[in-house]
């Protein structure tokens, strides 16, 4: 009955013990995972054409911060359109021959894996040369990361001449989403595991 009694004391222990320690991976998952940010390019209007010409995608970004980490989502029509991912000159020149990387899936997730300058134009030369192209200066320090305030207001487009003109994008929307993969399986994990360790009681 004693060595029972002290099995049981010992089991109880080693699965509270196993149960702090994965409490405490779950906490440096969260701490990890809570600091990067996903953008959504051109808010609900995604990446196309700015009805005015203007650089809105631009006029954003430099309103944002972006650091490594964080990542891009660009929304488009797939039949119609696509994400280059280009060098300073080609941005420039809107050179859709020439590029780094090329995106077609209609939803694309570009993260920033290290410092610098990105530049983006649209697979359609017509497009960006009215201004369907982004550049994105990546941050390398995250120990002073901000979100991106939500009070920004960027500089007011004019009305679309035309009733056909796609809407220009809404900088107002283009937020961040912050990333919470890790915290909805840490939460899983965490519920499942107070379960599976924790004592069901004396015997």
């Amino acid at each position: 009955m004693a060595m029972t009694n002290t099995r049981s004391a010992w089991s109880n222990f080693m699965n509270a013990n196993a149960l702090l320690a994965l409490r405490f991976f779950i906490m440096m998952l969260l701490i990890q995972g809570g600091y990067a940010f996903q953008f959504r390019v051109g808010g609900k209007s995604g990446w196309t054409v700015p009805a005015d010409g203007s650089p809105v995608y631009n006029q954003w970004a430099d309103n944002s911060r972006f650091q490594i980490g964080d990542s891009l989502l660009f929304v488009y029509s797939a039949s119609s359109d696509s994400v280059l991912r280009v060098t300073k000159d080609d941005y420039k020149n809107c050179n859709t021959s020439s590029y780094i990387e090329k995106y077609t899936n209609g939803h694309t997730v570009f993260t920033f894996n290290q410092s610098g300058p990105y530049y983006f134009i649209s697979g359609d030369k017509d497009n960006c040369l009215k201004n369907e192209k982004l550049v994105v200066a990546v941050l390398a320090d995250r120990s002073k990361k901000t979100p991106p305030s939500s009070s920004t207001k960027p500089t007011a487009s004019p009305a679309p001449s035309a009733v056909h003109s796609p809407p220009p994008p809404s900088l107002n929307s283009v937020g961040s989403t912050k990333l919470s993969y890790a915290a909805l399986v840490g939460t899983l994990f965490s519920s499942l595991l107070l379960g599976l360790f924790l004592p069901s009681g004396s015997s």
